[in-house]
This record gives C-alpha cells, sequence and structure tokens, in this order.
C-alpha cells in the first residue's frame, strides 16, 4: 500500500543557534499563548513541503546524498527581524550567493530527480528563520514584533548538511541529516 507522507528540506543551525531560536519561540508562547511555529525546530527551508510515497524514504536519502556530494559548505548569517505581511515574523537570513546557489541548486535537483513541481515560494526564495506564525494575530502582531527585535539575535554558522525533516504526529521532525561532501 502506497502512503504518502510529508517531507521538507532545510537547513538546521547548530545546536547553540538552535537553543537560542527557539528560547524565541518560546518566549513568544510564554507571553502570548502563541505556539505554532514550535511545531517545528528553527531551521531556513530550502524546499516546501512536499508529499513523497513514505516506502520509498530510502530513494529519497540516496538520491538527495548523491546530489550533495558536490556542494559544499558554507556560512550563514542570522541578523535583523522581518515580516511577511502582518502573518508571519522572521529572523533574518542574508542572501549570500552561496545560500542562493544550494537553494537554487535544490530546487532543480527535486524538479529533476523527485519530479516535484515547483511552489510560488521556490521561485521567490527568501531565506529566513520562521519564529512566530498561523496562530499570530493582527491584534498583538506589533507587540510579537517588538518582542522579538528586543532580542537583538545575530548568529553565524557554517552549513554543512540538509536536514530532511518529516511530518509526524502533527510536528515536524529532523529525520535525516545529509552531509555536503565538498
Amino acid at each position: 500500500m502506497k502512503i504518502m507522507q510529508k517531507y521538507f528540506l532545510a537547513l538546521l543551525p547548530p545546536p547553540e543557534i538552535l537553543e537560542m531560536a527557539q528560547d524565541i519561540k518560546m518566549l513568544i508562547r510564554d507571553q502570548f499563548g502563541i505556539k505554532y511555529a514550535l511545531k517545528s525546530p528553527p531551521h531556513i527551508t530550502l524546499k516546501m513541503p512536499f508529499s513523497y510515497n513514505e516506502a520509498k524514504e530510502s530513494i529519497l536519502e540516496e538520491k538527495l546524498a548523491r546530489f550533495l556530494e558536490a556542494q559544499k559548505p558554507f556560512e550563514v548569517k542570522i541578523a535583523g527581524v522581518g515580516t511577511f505581511g502582518n502573518r508571519v515574523i522572521f529572523l533574518g537570513i542574508e542572501k549570500s550567493t552561496e545560500l542562493m546557489a544550494m537553494q537554487s541548486s535544490v530546487k532543480t535537483f527535486c524538479k529533476r530527480e523527485l519530479n516535484l513541481v515547483d511552489e510560488l515560494s521556490d521561485r521567490n526564495y527568501h531565506p529566513h528563520l520562521t519564529v512566530s506564525f498561523k496562530d499570530l494575530k493582527p491584534g498583538n502582531f506589533f507587540e510579537v514584533l517588538e518582542l522579538v527585535r528586543q532580542q537583538s539575535f545575530r548568529a553565524y554558522f557554517n552549513a554543512g548538511e540538509i536536514t530532511i525533516l518529516k511530518r509526524l504526529n502533527q510536528k515536524w521532525i529532523p529525520y535525516r541529516n545529509l552531509p555536503f561532501g565538498g
């Protein structure tokens, strides 16, 4: 029987940065009761959620691992706070040449090797690390935004792997970390 499962591909910061970003999400939860962003670890999406046959997970991993053999690690800079309208608050990610090239390569890989369609967000890529969305209400948007700005979050890390996240029990769980080969 074919069981379709949800996955997405992302860069996860190292544990110390992940923890700091997670602390911001928890602060938002504690002060405003906004918690939807806690359903996934802090991450930078490279490929939006897609459905894939769970029985073929190993094929997904093998193809992605082969693709990543040619990739080289690169620096990711997290700085500033941004929004998408009044529905999403995020930590800004510098649009470095390397990050933009990686996302473009992942998009092409997903289309050619996994037969996935381009989403609008794949074509208009804006790297970010979401700290609040979905249950963020217009009535407290500016208060939450100010709280996030007060955290003055800045960090750098070397991205050297892609994480496959899998949807389990209404949460996104890091399923596999696949290293770059370069």
